[in-house]
């Protein structure tokens, strides 16, 4: 059977119950094509890769995804009534899953602009509540998020750093705490390893990847 929960590398994120579903797909290693749903959280390359996407959809996947890409899936085939544009702050039900869509962004510096209206996703399936925080920094707005799990980048730069991600986490206080956005861009495995220190005793991590797509 396979786990309810893997990170192949970066942001990429596969959750199996009810139904599947992938975040961000990138360097998936095999082709799969079992994705219910994909979600992206916005379009830089090492979230929005077209290359993996092929390799997780089925024929019916349904696509959550930021404005930008929506010409980009209409390209390579998806037919748009299996595509839906949304924006932060929204909320969707579905027959077994539902979610908010979140902001993602940096406070000051330029990478992830506010003004693009990028994402994170509070996604609920089987009674679980899972926050996949996407490319941002530790937001005020992002503090007041309730979830059972969140996946939360730690490599800096681009992003939040390991202590700032340990903080949100600790604000938040999931059963389960994951780092995600380390190793295969920016970051190393020290910082995923840094942000389990900083945790709170009682919430527990899983780091999932420790060492880069196509190493030994």
């Amino acid at each position: 059977m396979k786990e309810p929960i893997t990170v192949f590398s970066n942001n990429a994120i596969c959750l199996r119950g009810s139904l599947v579903i992938y975040f961000d797909p990138f360097q998936i290693p095999e082709k799969r094509n079992d994705a219910d749903f994909i979600f992206i959280t916005h379009p830089h390359w090492d979230h929005f890769s077209l290359i993996d996407i092929l390799k997780v959809k089925q024929e019916h996947t349904n696509f959550i995804v930021p404005k930008e890409i929506f010409e980009e899936l209409l390209d390579i085939g998806i037919s748009e009534e299996f595509i839906k544009v949304v924006k932060p702050y929204e909320e969707y039900f579905f027959e077994n899953m539902s979610f908010q869509t979140v902001l993602a962004c940096n406070r000051n510096r330029d990478y992830h602009k506010k003004e693009n209206q990028w994402l994170g996703y509070v996604l609920k399936m089987d009674q679980v509540v899972y926050y996949i925080a996407g490319d941002t920094d530790n937001l005020v707005e992002n503090q007041k998020i309730k979830a059972d799990v969140v996946f939360l980048p730690v490599g800096g730069t681009y992003t939040m750093d390991a202590r700032e991600a340990a903080r949100l986490a600790n604000t938040i206080r999931p059963h389960l705490a994951i780092p995600t956005h380390y190793l295969s861009v920016v970051g190393s495995l020290l910082d995923a390893q840094n942000f389990k220190r900083y945790l709170d005793s009682g919430i527990a991590c899983k780091i999932f990847y420790k060492k880069k797509q196509g190493e030994e």
